[in-house]
Order: structure tokens, then C-alpha cells, then sequence
């Protein structure tokens, strides 16, 4: 068993980034442990430790101790959707501020109503129902600014809540002096300030209720992913159909999928022929055609027909979950950019109290009289509206949107830095052969020799290559889409070509080294085949009973969207690359093909990574995408690396980001998410800094010394409310994004490989 084991905590209240801060040291003081990483956005700490020396249950108490309560993630249970608590809190918040504020603050507004409330039940009473409502509002709504702000201060590890308490806490203290022992103030002094405690305990509850819908809808993309996955299956058992959960399903049981049902969990198909909706996979919105031997994956929707499958592959193996935990660790990464943010959050709430007493101090020793409630506004001001609420949530939130989204489009980041990194990025380099290309050769041109007709030569060349196993014979053969004619005679010739006699036809098909062996004149169709292995394809001839009759052409043909792609990267001011194992000469034509900038050719594994690096010494940040087991090493050696789908798993473990279906668009895709991902965390944190750098100065009175108003703590509740729903709204806009590039419907579709181009020799 490895020494380094990982377990992820699911914390609770945590309320800003020096939260996040003080839980992460918490845990990375804890004996055993390597690396800790916490995330506001998501609630979660992910924990690397020595399984020697502690473990998943003693680092939840480590960090419980610290003041937040956590759990064990497999041990979490189902609980009260947190909006819901948050929303009944706020409504009977506001329903016991409503008559204090309207006691308090309806006489500024309407002259009139002030003088009624002094004739009607006088002032002292009116101070009396303010301090009765405004006790129960902060022992009970309230009560959780206290319940953690007071021991965060005790521990000298003061946060968010600490700062709310000890606004609201000097409103209210001061308040209930004025109202029980007037004569302990200075004359003139003793005015009530229970509208302040209570409409910034009210403000904050309902920042805090949208910030948790706005995180809520912020990690829709996993939700909408668990919701794939269906609670139970059908199996057969003993020859029995049975309904039994999910979680009871083992590897090679037998799946009886009904129509229109979600395929439980991967698996590959026994009988039966349906449809499968796959697009949850690839994106493609056309059904697959399954049937026996089919692979099937977990999440996908069956169409009309009914299957008996076998499972392969269940629980956390399954692509659908391995898919659900990539986009999980990746939002639960911290960035490179968010170190600088945490160090300043740490001391940030330490400075905000030492601002606040220096803010008082200077308002009682030089401010205009009556001096006293005039630093208690102040001061109490500068507390609230400084909460590092939107630092915390900047980076966090914007991750989780932008990797829930790039999901949605089927982009995985397996590893959430690669957002950052992706952005960088100078040289976008592929691989051909199944990146850019199909993968498989595929008969693009056929031309006949006079008196040959066409379907005649290929009817033939497909019948002799049927026999034969090798992929050009492949391509010939799934050419022709009609019966083919029995073969009489068959014989290889190595290293050349092949012979039959078909339909009383001596059929030879080769190299033209096979023919000029032969001495069989090609004539005309000698110069085409040349022309066409110019452009990077295999010239393969025909000849029936001893005379030439056609020349087929035989390539890996690029994919309809490669072109597209190209031309955007360039749009996007990135130059291209192609870094291919086989030959030069077919490499260079795909790349002229295409528009590719640099072509590095006949290279092995090894020598793909030193391509890479002189991309990378002469041009910046290399991101590489590949599919195949050879390209495992570069993907690895990559700034990022970029791994297609429908690849090799080799190639998707190394790689930093995998492109979910086939599409090389994806690239395109993940290189606009990062850098719209990061574009908004830059936005972000200009808002957060720039709002505590602008609006403390004006809390603590600035706008007052030189006439204007003094900021009142509710405003400064609203302003701070306000900056956190901000952050995560503008976070939440990345949702918006869609796949990027232009549509390959507007480039010349490739020629389709069961009707190749015919022409006369």
C-alpha cells in the first residue's frame, strides 16, 4: 500500500477567505500531512497524508477543532439544503428588523411619523420594542455571527463572522446604554442604533442566500451529471429479471436494458440491436447503432430496441464517474494565482480590527462633536464593509463554473492549474494519425482506365482485397457497398500486392513494383498515382487479365472539423504545429492540407518530446494533443497536454485535459475556456481588492471630512452584501460559453469514402 494516501473533508462555516485560510493551516500543522487545499466555492478540503501517522476521521476533528465541522466525505449524510435554511433565517430576519427600522428611521424619512411616535407611545418606549426586537433578531437569526465570530477572536484567529459580531455587537451594546443608562453617555450622545444591528445582520443573511444559490447553480454541472446515473438496473440472475440498486451491481453481471432506459453502467452488448443517445459522451446529437459486441456506457440513454448486456465496468470504474471525479478534483485545485490571495487574506481581517480601533481612536480624539456615536458609526462601518467575502470567493468560483461548463461541452481539466496554464500556451502541436486524422485509411480517389467502367474495377478490387487483412485492403473493400462476387483463386505476394481470379478474371492488385515486375504497362495511370502519393496518399493498381485498368488512392483522411480548427487557433494568434511518426511526405501534405505552420516528421516517442522542446525553446508554451499510446511521453512533457477521448487510456492518464470525443475542436474549446476562465478570476480580484481599497477610506469617513455624507453601517451590510453576489454572478456568466470555433459545415466536406472521385486515364 502507498505511504501517500487522499481523502476529501466537506466542511462547514466557512464564510470568507481567511476562513479558508485558517482551516488549511489547521490541517497542514496536522502530523502526517503532505498537502492541503481548501475551497470556499465548494465547501471541501482535499487532504494528501501519510495513512501512517493519521487519517480521514482525525483530520476531520483536527479541522472541527479549529472551528470548522467537518466530515469524512464517504461518511457525509444527506443534509438540509442549505438555500432553504439560509432563506427561512433572512425572512425572519427582516420580518423582526422591519418595525425597528420603520420606528427608527420612518421619522428621518416622514417628519410627521416622528412626531406621532413621540406623542403616540414616546421615545423611550419606542427604544424599548427596538432593543425587545432586535434581542430576539440577534439571538436568534443572528446568533450564528456570534456562535462563530466570538471563538474565531478567542482563538486570535479572527474571520468574517468576528468582524459581523463586533459590529453589530458595539451597535447594540451601544444602543442598550443609551436606552437603559442615558446618563453614562456625554450629553447629546445617547442615541439607539438598533436599525444598525439589524438591517446589517438582515443584509449579510441575504448576501449569504444568494451567494449559496448563486454556488449552487455555480456546481450544476456535477449535479446535472449525478442525476445520469440511474439508482437501480435489471439484472438476470439465475435465468430471473430482477431490479436491484446500483450499488449492488457487479462486474459481469447481465444488464436487461428496456427501451428508453439509462444504461446502467458500462458494458458490452450480448444481443439485441437498439440506438444508443451517446451524445452526454461525444456531444453528437445522432444515436449510435448498437448490437452485439457494441460497447455501451453508463449515464447513455437506449433508443427503441431492447438489450441483454454484460457489465464490464461498475462503481467508481465506470466513465461516467471517472468523468464526475476529474471534474471534481479540478474544481477543488487552487491555482497558481490564488497563492498570492490567500497570503493576503490571512492578515487581511487582523488589519481590517486595527484599522477600525485606529478609525475610532482618530474620530473620538479629532472629529467633530458629538464625537463618540460619530466613531461608533465609523468604526462599526469599516467592520462590516471590509469582509474578504469576495477575495475568497474570486478565484474558487470561477474555477468551478468554467471546469463545470468545459464538462458540459466535453472538456475534462483532470487537473484544475491546467486552466492557468492552457492560457499561456504559444503552439498548439498535434499529433496526425487519429487527432487530426480518422485513424484508418480510407479510399479517397479511384481512376479508370479507358473502357473500364468504374463500379466494375471496384466491385473486383473489393472482392480480391476481402481476402486480404491488411487496412489498405480494409478501405478498398468498405468502398463498395454493394454484393461482392465469389473468389475463385487467391494468392498473396509479399510485400507487393495480391492476385485472384474472379468471375473468370485474373484480378492483380499492387504496388506499381508488382507491375513493372509483371512488365504490365501502366500508362496513364502511372502519372496520376504519382500525382496522388505527392499529396501524402498510397497509389494502389489494378489490372484485369494482364492489361492496367485502374489506380485507387488510399489515405488517412483528415477529420471535417481539423481544418476549422487550424484556421481558428490562427484567429486566436497561436501557431500550429504537427509532430507525427510517420513519413515526412504524408505528414507535410496533411499539414499544407490543413495550414499547418511546422511539420516534424518520422519522429519516435523520444523524439516527439524533443520536437516539443525545441517548439518551446523558439516559440513559448507548447500544449500537445494526442491520442495514442505513443504519445504518452509528450503529453506528459507538454505545458499541457491535451488528450483525445476516443484515445488510449495510457494517453488520457498522462494528459492534463481530455477532449471527450473525437472532435480536434476540442482543443479550441478548452484553449477559450481557460482563457475566458481566467479573464473573469482577473475581473474578479480587481473587484474584491479594488472595493476594500476604495470603500474603506470612505467607510471610515473620509467623504465626511470634506463635507459629504458618513457612511451608515447598513449601507455598508448592502455594499459588502452586494460585492460577494458580485464575484460569484460574474463567475456564473461562463456558463454562457459555448464550444468555440467555426462550424465545419462551413469548409468543403472531405470526398466520402463509399463513392471515391472516378475519371478517365
Amino acid at each position: 500500500m502507498p505511504e501517500s494516501q487522499t481523502a476529501t473533508l466537506q466542511l462547514t462555516g466557512l464564510s470568507c477567505a481567511s476562513c479558508v485560510g485558517r482551516a488549511q493551516n489547521a490541517l497542514m500543522d496536522a502530523p502526517g500531512v503532505v498537502d492541503a487545499s481548501v475551497n470556499l466555492a465548494t465547501g471541501k478540503a482535499v487532504i494528501r497524508f501519510d495513512h501512517r501517522l493519521t487519517d480521514a476521521d482525525r483530520l476531520a476533528q483536527v479541522v472541527s477543532d479549529a472551528g470548522y465541522p467537518a466530515q469524512a466525505e464517504y461518511d457525509t449524510a444527506p443534509t438540509q439544503d442549505a438555500d432553504t435554511g439560509l432563506l427561512r433565517a433572512t425572512l425572519l430576519a427582516a420580518a423582526l428588523a422591519l418595525p425597528v427600522f420603520i420606528l427608527e428611521m420612518g421619522g428621518h424619512v416622514v417628519p410627521a411619523f416622528h412626531h406621532w411616535v413621540q406623542h403616540s407611545i414616546g421615545t423611550q418606549t419606542s427604544a424599548l420594542i427596538q432593543f425587545v426586537l432586535t434581542s430576539l433578531l440577534l439571538l436568534g437569526p443572528g446568533r450564528i455571527f456570534y456562535a462563530k465570530g466570538i471563538p474565531s477572536l478567542l482563538r486570535a484567529a479572527p474571520d468574517m463572522n468576528a468582524l459581523v459580531a463586533l459590529g453589530t455587537a458595539a451597535a447594540y451594546g451601544y444602543s442598550v446604554v443609551a436606552t437603559f443608562a442615558p446618563g453614562l453617555l456625554p450629553e447629546g450622545t445617547a442615541h439607539v442604533y438598533y436599525e444598525a444591528a439589524c438591517v446589517i445582520t438582515v443584509l449579510i443573511l441575504f448576501g449569504r442566500m444568494l451567494e449559496a444559490r448563486a454556488k449552487g447553480r455555480a456546481s450544476s454541472a456535477i449535479k446535472s451529471l449525478l442525476r445520469l446515473q440511474p439508482k437501480s438496473a435489471r439484472v438476470e440472475r439465475d435465468s430471473t429479471p430482477a431490479d436491484i440498486p446500483l450499488s449492488e451491481l457487479r462486474e459481469g453481471d447481465i444488464l436487461l436494458i428496456r427501451p428508453g432506459e439509462r444504461i446502467p453502467v458500462d458494458a458490452f452488448v450480448l444481443d439485441g440491436h437498439s440506438r444508443v443517445d451517446e451524445s452526454m459522451i461525444s456531444g453528437e446529437p445522432v444515436p449510435v447503432a448498437k448490437a452485439e459486441g457494441a460497447e455501451i456506457i453508463g449515464g447513455t440513454v437506449n433508443g427503441t430496441g431492447a438489450l441483454r448486456a454484460q457489465a464490464t465496468r461498475v462503481g467508481a470504474d465506470t466513465v461516467l464517474a471517472r468523468i464526475i471525479q476529474m471534474v471534481e478534483e479540478a474544481q477543488a485545485t487552487k491555482l497558481p494565482i490564488q497563492g498570492l490571495v490567500d497570503r493576503v487574506t490571512m492578515w487581511f481581517v487582523p488589519a481590517v480590527l486595527l484599522i477600525a480601533g485606529l478609525v475610532v481612536t482618530g474620530w473620538l480624539l479629532w472629529g467633530p462633536a458629538p464625537a463618540l456615536p460619530l466613531a461608533l458609526v465609523a468604526g462599526v462601518s469599516v467592520l462590516i464593509i471590509a469582509c474578504p467575502c469576495a477575495m475568497g470567493l474570486a478565484t474558487p468560483t470561477s474555477i468551478m463554473v468554467g471546469t463545470g461548463r468545459a464538462a458540459e461541452l466535453g472538456v475534462l481539466f483532470r487537473k484544475g492549474d491546467a486552466l492557468q496554464r492552457l492560457q499561456d500556451a504559444k503552439v498548439i502541436a498535434f499529433d496526425k494519425t487519429g487527432t487530426l486524422t480518422e485513424g484508418r485509411p480510407e479510399l479517397t480517389d479511384l481512376s479508370v482506365a479507358e473502357g473500364i467502367t468504374r463500379d466494375h474495377a471496384l466491385q473486383l478490387a473489393a472482392a480480391a482485397e476481402a481476402r486480404s487483412e491488411h487496412p489498405i485492403a480494409s478501405a478498398i473493400t468498405r468502398a463498395w457497398t454493394g454484393s461482392l462476387p465469389e473468389v475463385a483463386q487467391f494468392e498473396t505476394i509479399t510485400g507487393l500486392g495480391l492476385s485472384a481470379r474472379i468471375d473468370g478474371v485474373e484480378v492483380v492488385i499492387g504496388a506499381d513494383r508488382l507491375f513493372d515486375r509483371d512488365t504490365i504497362e501502366l500508362g496513364g495511370l502511372r502519372a496520376t498515382g504519382q500525382a496522388w502519393a505527392a499529396q501524402g496518399k498510397t497509389p494502389v493498381y489494378v489490372a484485369l487479365d494482364g492489361r492496367a485498368a485502374a489506380v485507387l488512392a488510399v489515405a488517412d483522411p483528415v477529420k471535417p472539423e481539423a481544418a476549422a480548427t487550424i484556421a481558428t487557433l490562427h484567429e486566436m494568434g497561436l501557431r500550429t504545429a504537427l509532430i507525427s511518426g510517420d513519413n515526412r511526405a504524408t505528414a507535410q501534405a496533411v499539414a499544407d492540407q490543413l495550414g499547418v505552420d511546422q511539420v516534424s516528421a518520422e519522429v519516435l516517442p523520444d523524439g516527439k518530446v524533443h520536437a516539443l522542446e525545441a517548439l518551446r525553446a523558439a516559440h513559448g508554451a507548447v500544449a500537445f494533443v494526442g491520442d495514442g499510446i505513443n504519445d504518452a511521453p509528450v503529453l506528459a512533457s507538454a505545458d499541457v497536454g491535451i488528450a483525445i477521448g476516443t484515445g488510449t487510456d495510457v494517453a488520457i492518464e498522462a494528459a492534463d485535459v481530455v477532449l471527450m470525443n473525437g472532435d480536434p475542436n476540442g482543443a479550441v474549446t478548452a484553449l477559450d475556456l481557460s482563457r475566458r476562465t481566467m479573464r473573469n478570476i482577473r475581473q474578479n480580484l480587481v473587484w474584491a481588492f479594488g472595493y476594500n481599497i476604495l470603500l474603506i477610506p470612505v467607510a471610515a469617513g473620509l467623504l465626511h471630512a470634506f463635507g459629504g455624507p458618513l457612511l451608515s453601517p447598513g449601507l455598508a451590510a448592502g455594499a459588502m452584501a452586494f460585492s460577494s453576489v458580485f464575484v460569484v454572478t460574474n463567475a456564473l456568466r461562463l456558463r454562457r460559453i459555448q464550444p468555440a470555433g467555426s462550424s465545419p459545415q462551413r469548409y468543403p466536406p472531405p470526398v466520402a469514402t463509399h463513392q471515391p472521385k472516378a475519371s478517365g486515364a
